[in-house]
């Protein structure tokens, strides 16, 4: 696996951005971090088959979803059960099928769950947020209704849709760009976007940038994590690059993220860069970037715990590509990176981490996204 870097901050960082004729973070090799917490990895749930998401209810009971359309359940004391779902009409097909998993504000007395998945019926492929209600004893979910679709879908790529609700009763939904060359910067279309709607009724959000319509940010490639700061009102937007430059972007309301690869309209030209402030003037430059080859970077959330250290407060991002656990110790800010480290226990050990999500107790769980015994792994900062 990669070593560890560091991104550049401060004057230095600046004057060779300058210097470069670019406004993207700069990354080299630097010296280790500061110490960072021995990890214990318990394998909580076991056998299952790219599971993209976990979630985590009120009673302890933990909610995943394999890609397929498979739930399955983990009761506190008990053993995984699969829940029944209707996915006679899910698309899975490459990238796509059924992906984030978020439960609604009020999921203790309404029993409501989002979840985010490719659709097909008759005429009709997209991908959209599904409402659904799960039984007491997690042994059925029941559809109840769509909030929003019409994501756009080609074969399945770049169908990443990540659900992040918030204590305002909004959803922010992060959304591939179906790889096609001209979505990303077209405000008639949802994909390469992060959405912001009214979590109840799928409407946009009071205050959205664009006069009803949902898009709060553009020029998006393929956002798999969306994370709320602790204590802040700033999200982070996890994205996969092209064949360089995956990012961690700090939304801002109306922002153009710069992803335009159609020079050529009639193709998808990954050759533009990610960021490309040349033919998108005023696109915003990432908080971090992978740099000059990709890992593959998927789901993000933030630690949170004493037990953390130095890193309480670090923004964990899942690796898919370089098959590794990202800890990305941002500023005050939130508009660089003072360090990053990737923990040796998850670094090749458990190969590809698709989500990241953390947990009351301080702990985190990842899903595994390896096609074969996929797991949810529960990681947790040893006591010293």
């Amino acid at each position: 696996m990669r070593a560890p870097q560091l991104a550049l901050t401060g004057i230095f960082a600046l004057a060779c951005a300058t210097a470069c004729g670019t406004d993207q973070p700069v990354r080299a090799s630097a010296a280790p971090p500061s110490s960072f917490p021995a990890l214990d990895v318990e394998t909580v749930m076991a056998g299952l088959d790219h599971p993209w998401d976990v979630v985590t209810a009120p009673d302890g009971t933990l909610l995943t979803g394999e890609r397929s359309g498979r739930f399955v359940a983990l009761r506190p004391g008990g053993q995984p059960t699969d829940v029944a779902a209707d996915q006679t009409d899910l698309f899975a097909s490459g990238e796509t099928g059924l992906m984030s998993i978020a439960l609604a504000n009020d999921f203790d007395s309404s029993r409501k769950l989002f979840t985010c998945q490719g659709f097909q019926s008759g005429d009709t492929k997209d991908v959209r947020v599904q409402t659904w209600t799960v039984d007491d004893a997690w042994t059925n979910l029941t559809r109840t209704g769509t909030l929003i679709d019409g994501f756009p879908i080609n074969s399945g790529r770049h169908g990443g849709c990540r659900l992040l609700t918030m204590d305002d009763g909004t959803m922010y939904i992060g959304v591939g760009d179906s790889a096609r060359p001209t979505v990303p910067q077209d405000l008639g279309s949802l994909g390469g976007k992060v959405l912001r709607i009214d979590a109840n009724t799928g409407r946009p959000a009071a205050g959205n940038p664009f006069p009803d319509s949902p898009i709060f940010t553009l020029g998006h490639r393929n956002v798999q994590g969306l994370a709320l700061r602790p204590g802040t009102e700033s999200i982070f937007a996890v994205e996969q690059g092209s064949s360089r430059d995956d990012e961690v972007n700090l939304l801002r309301s109306g922002g153009n993220y710069g992803w335009k690869p159609d020079r050529n309209p009639d193709r998808y030209d990954e050759s533009v860069p990610m960021t490309d402030p040349e033919r998108v003037p005023g696109a915003i430059g990432a908080v971090w970037s992978s740099g000059p080859s990709t890992i593959a970077t998927a789901g993000g959330t933030f630690v949170d715990g004493d037990a953390w250290g130095d890193w309480n407060g670090a923004l964990a991002v899942g690796v898919l590509k370089g098959q590794e656990l990202l800890l990305l110790r941002l500023s005050d800010d939130g508009n660089s990176v003072a360090d990053e480290v990737s923990p040796t226990e998850l670094d090749g050990t458990v190969g590809r981490i698709r989500s990241v999500a953390a947990q009351p107790d301080g702990s985190l769980l990842l899903t595994t996204d390896n096609g074969s015994d996929d797991k949810v792994l529960r990681v947790t900062p040893r006591a010293s």
